[in-house]
């Protein structure tokens, strides 16, 4: 993380095991390796993830993307190596987390409010009925209101707009006040304006908070404002770096042992000669096929 980024951020709170005054990672990847059999999709990953910090995943479909974030969710368990989050191995349902999965559109006769849809954040793990409660609800109203939907509260979320729909997925997931908040394409179908003002919600909630942020995405050019790191991963192998030290001609031909041409124009990074069988939508064309 650049020195402004961490200078802007203040967290709340440090993670378990900061014993000596400073923040601990927030999240700790050592050695770790995940395979299907004789398929690898990646091996000696390690990562530590900062307070604050915004690490944007990149690669094309089948690499491993959302299998990471599965992983450090505790639902995935790895073929080699540890994850902790907070200071604590990756468990299902941790608290620590949040988790703003891939966009599918809820169809207008969904019964549930937008509130209903955020308070599962906190209780949604229980069975039967939700018991009324004033604080859950004033957390519930905060975390809408942190992302500009407060008014969709007592609305029913399949009548929301696609960008609506989103704000109250991120409110979902931020109002446990996790320490991580993990992102999987949230973007995708979204309209440009959507897309400025996700983004902009997801790192003002890290500078303001200290959330730290991975998002994984096909195009990195809607976050690129935003991104301290970048991890990208591509034919079992990866590289983790700024995105002036990963998006490179000479990095990512590397990487793919093939030539691959990097052009920067307008604040817009574009991917070139990517080469047969590898998806290039990272270069700006996403798409909405779901890894394994």
């Amino acid at each position: 993380m650049t020195g402004d980024t961490a200078q802007a951020v203040t967290r709340t709170r440090a993670p378990r095991g900061a014993d000596d005054g400073t923040a601990a990672p927030v999240l700790r990847i050592r050695d770790a390796a995940l395979s299907y059999g004789a398929r690898r999709l990646w091996s000696g990953l390690s990562l530590d993830l900062e307070p604050g910090e915004f690490l944007t995943v990149l690669g094309a479909n089948g690499t491993g993307k959302t299998t990471l974030l599965r992983a450090v969710l505790g639902l995935q368990p790895l073929s080699e190596g540890t994850v902790s989050v907070d200071g604590r191995p990756a468990r299902r349902g941790s608290p620590a987390l949040g988790y703003v999965p891939q966009q599918r559109p809820l169809e207008a006769r969904t019964p549930l409010r937008a509130g209903d849809i955020v308070r599962q954040g906190l209780d949604g793990h229980r069975l039967g009925p939700w018991l009324p409660s004033r604080s859950l609800r004033r957390r519930v109203e905060q975390a809408l209101d942190e992302v500009g939907a407060l008014e969709y509260a007592d609305m029913p979320v399949g009548l929301l707009s696609g960008g609506e729909q989103q704000r109250v997925r991120i409110a979902q997931a931020l109002v446990s006040d996790p320490v991580l908040l993990l992102c999987d394409e949230l973007l995708l179908s979204l309209d440009l304006n959507s897309q400025r003002t996700i983004t902009w919600l997801i790192d003002q909630r890290r500078r303001e908070r200290g959330t730290a942020v991975m998002f994984v995405t096909h195009d990195i050019n809607p976050v690129l404002p935003y991104t301290d790191r970048v991890l990208y991963l591509a034919g079992g192998r990866f590289r983790i770096g700024t995105p002036d030290d990963v998006l490179t001609s000479a990095t990512l031909s590397e990487l793919y042992d093939a030539p691959v041409e990097v052009i920067r124009s307008g604040g817009r990074i574009l991917v070139a000669g990517v080469p047969e069988g590898e998806d290039a939508s990272h270069a700006g064309r996403p798409t909405t096929s779901e890894e394994e």
